[in-house]
């Protein structure tokens, strides 16, 4: 299969990989993506948890919440910074935050189609289309996440919109304490962007899937070393993997002598609390987008020699 400069591209978002390692790692694979991903993982070239494309979209994310009860989190994007920064789309922004709070919708399409809050003899997407005119550049309700508990659930929104939170916790005292407890750990889950809440969460298929691609990148390092070594080397990255993926796990970056799990039992026996951490939901404005860049695919085959 002829490997294009588009494919060496894609490949190069979706990893971080060098470019030339990217055109072999297609050529060893025969152009399939998904193999040539674990072709870098297991030669150590790529990350496990890198990004599947740059984030590179403008726009908002914006969190709303009603009496600790009752949250959404959403995210519209926009098409400059220019108009992510403009007044009239962070009110905007925050109307679709308003409508995801009352929204009943599973999918977006339900939500698109629904009354619109602010004025209902109009769709959501009449809204989003009536918007799109006055601005004058394209917008996109990308989408949103409600949370409803019987604890409580907080906000945190970081860079002006650029990162958003909800954290969810099991809680039978609320307070300003244990509010400002789950804030710090929403924050941490803007900082460290962990995957899952605690260890509990990650599946077996992971795990192994993970052995796997450490087995290889073990091997490929270290080809003196017996079996055994091996085995014991892959036990040790994968709980240092998984201290960085979960949540609780995690240090917590305001006190690194204390886990995330740790900090969080420390404040509610302060508080005479009984805290679990049940959920997180974190968007990053354009996560897995990219900004149209007509001259990078030019640049990538120039410097391929095609």
């Amino acid at each position: 299969m002829a490997i294009t400069a588009s494919m060496v591209k894609e490949l190069r978002e979706m990893t971080g990989a060098g470019m030339m390692d990217c055109k072999k790692a297609l050529n060893e694979t025969n152009g399939n993506m998904d193999e040539a991903v674990e072709y870098l993982r297991k030669n150590g070239q790529a990350k496990a948890d890198k990004k599947a494309g740059r984030i590179a979209a403008e726009g908002l994310v914006k969190a709303v919440v009603k009496d600790d009860k009752v949250a959404a989190i959403v995210e519209v994007n926009s098409e400059t910074d220019f108009v992510a920064k403009n007044a009239d789309f962070q009110a905007y922004v925050e109307e679709v935050a308003n409508q995801a709070v009352a929204t009943e919708a599973a999918d977006m399409d339900a939500f698109l189609s629904e009354a619109w809050l602010v004025d209902n003899t109009k769709t959501v997407k009449d809204a989003l289309t009536e918007k799109i005119a006055v601005i004058g550049e394209n917008l996109s309700i990308r989408r949103f996440e409600k949370v409803v508990t019987d604890g409580c659930v907080v906000p945190y929104i970081h860079g002006g919109g650029r990162i958003g939170v909800l954290v969810e916790a099991e809680t039978d005292v609320i307070n300003d304490e244990i509010k400002a407890c789950l804030k710090n750990v929403a924050m941490q889950v803007a900082a460290m962007s962990p995957k899952y809440v605690s260890r509990d969460e990650v599946s077996a298929e992971y795990l192994e899937h993970e052995k796997e691609i450490l087995l290889a990148q073990a091997k490929t390092e270290n080809p003196e070393k017996p079996d055994n070594i091996i085995e014991k080397m892959i036990i040790g990255r994968l709980n240092k993997e998984l201290k960085e993926i979960c949540l609780l796990d995690q240090a917590y970056v305001q006190d690194g002598d204390l886990s995330v799990a740790k900090y969080v039992e420390k404040v509610a026996k302060e508080n005479g609390a009984n805290v679990t951490v049940k959920k997180f939901v974190r968007f990053e404005t354009g996560e897995g987008l990219e900004k149209k860049n007509e001259d990078f695919a030019a640049e990538v085959a120039a410097q391929m020699g095609n």
